[in-house]
């Protein structure tokens, strides 16, 4: 029998999943952050989303794109989140 607190993973990746799938459009970290607190009713911090995106990326569940920087050339700008197809 384990011990302790459940970790978050267990409670946030699924979410994560979840609300990528019910949005229409790719999302920012911040955006996933406030959506995945407003589901869990307690605040998720942007680093805790960050990482967990980071593991979804490196498993394939989840696609970044990297979009380019609007005012300097050459740059990349905003990274976005989709689910991989």
């Amino acid at each position: 029998m384990k011990r302790g607190r459940p970790s978050k993973r267990r409670e946030i990746s699924p979410l994560i999943i979840e609300t990528l799938e019910k949005a229409k459009i790719p999302l920012t970290i911040s955006s996933l952050s406030r959506l995945v607190s407003k589901e869990v009713g307690s605040t998720i911090s942007w680093n805790t989303v960050q990482k967990y995106l980071r593991e979804l990326t490196e498993t394939n569940h989840v696609q970044a794109i990297a979009l380019p920087h609007s005012k300097k050339e050459g740059k990349e700008g905003l990274t976005v989140y989709i689910l991989k197809k």
